[in-house]
């Protein structure tokens, strides 16, 4: 009877255990069947709403915790615009022009003095062509290169060097002797250079100027310098051969016998003055093209 009674009251317990079990897993699943159709619905094309939600309900959450930790920014110096702050202007070209003396200006060359001390009209710097120099401005140009304060330290050289040598021998020494050593080479090289600066070059329509090559290897440049010599430009800006250099020097070399001590009017002698003057001529011609070069490199001189 004992027996009997407890396989009855374990099977009632275990039945009991059993559907007890099964309303519980069928509870559980109900609850999870109502979840997975309130989030994924039966049609393939209801989920896009579903996640624009999420993602609406997702976006300003993401938007504040990126905004905490953005860092602030930093003050700058940067001044806020007045009405009278003015944007700076730009700066201004250089004139060329400024410093000039009125002969400079009027025909576009610059007396760049060489070694600060020797006279340089009539060069033109970074230039190719200008305008045609009227007779007036070749005068006038020829005029301010022979009475140069430059100029008086030069022939005063060359008369000491006349003097030293006693040449001529009929002058003697002495200062009357220097004097007139000093009269003769003053003479020369103002009549040589009217001639070829303003005389010829008014009759030949040349032009006097000298046109810096500026750029280049060196021994083209200098033979550049030499050049000039025999050929110029003419008013019109064609280039020839430079009939006012040697016809303006033999000119003055023929005149220099007026002047000169008898022994030395010879056509020795005036061959010797024609070749000096155009020798002094074609040292001038490289000193002009050679000189800012130096100026720049040697004597650290942007400008002149």
């Amino acid at each position: 009877m004992v027996d009997a009674f407890r396989g009855y009251d374990l099977s009632t317990r275990n039945r009991n255990r059993f559907i007890e079990i099964r309303c519980h897993r069928r509870e559980r699943m109900t609850h999870r069947m109502f979840i997975a159709k309130m989030l994924v619905p039966k049609r393939p094309l209801a989920v896009f709403p579903v996640l624009a939600l999420w993602v609406m309900l997702a976006l300003p959450a993401v938007l504040i915790c990126a905004q905490e930790q953005t860092p602030p920014a930093q003050p700058t110096d940067q001044k806020p615009a007045t009405p009278d702050s003015r944007p700076t202007p730009p700066p201004k070209p250089r004139d060329d022009s400024v410093g000039k003396s009125k002969i400079e200006k009027e025909t576009g060359t610059v007396n760049d003095r060489i070694f600060d001390v020797l006279p340089n009209y009539g060069t033109v710097e970074g230039k190719k062509s200008l305008q045609p120099l009227t007779s007036g401005q070749k005068f006038r140009l020829a005029t301010a290169s022979v009475f140069d304060w430059g100029a008086y330290p030069f022939n005063a050289a060359l008369s000491a060097i006349g003097q030293a040598k006693n040449d001529p021998a009929s002058w003697g020494q002495g200062w009357g002797a220097y004097a007139k050593r000093y009269g003769a080479n003053f003479a020369d090289n103002s009549i040589g250079t009217y001639n070829t600066v303003a005389i010829y070059p008014s009759l030949l329509h040349e032009d006097p100027r000298y046109y810096q090559m500026g750029k280049g290897e060196m021994f083209h440049r200098f033979g550049y310098g030499l050049s000039r010599l025999f050929v110029t430009k003419t008013d019109s800006g064609d280039t020839r051969f430079n009939y006012s250099e040697i016809a303006g020097n033999a000119t003055a070399a023929a005149i220099s016998n007026i002047y000169h001590a008898p022994e030395d009017r010879t056509a020795a002698r005036n061959a010797s003055t024609l070749g000096f003057l155009i020798l002094y001529d074609g040292l001038a011609n490289e000193l002009k093209e050679f000189w800012p070069d130096i100026r720049r490199k040697v004597l650290h001189k942007t400008n002149p």
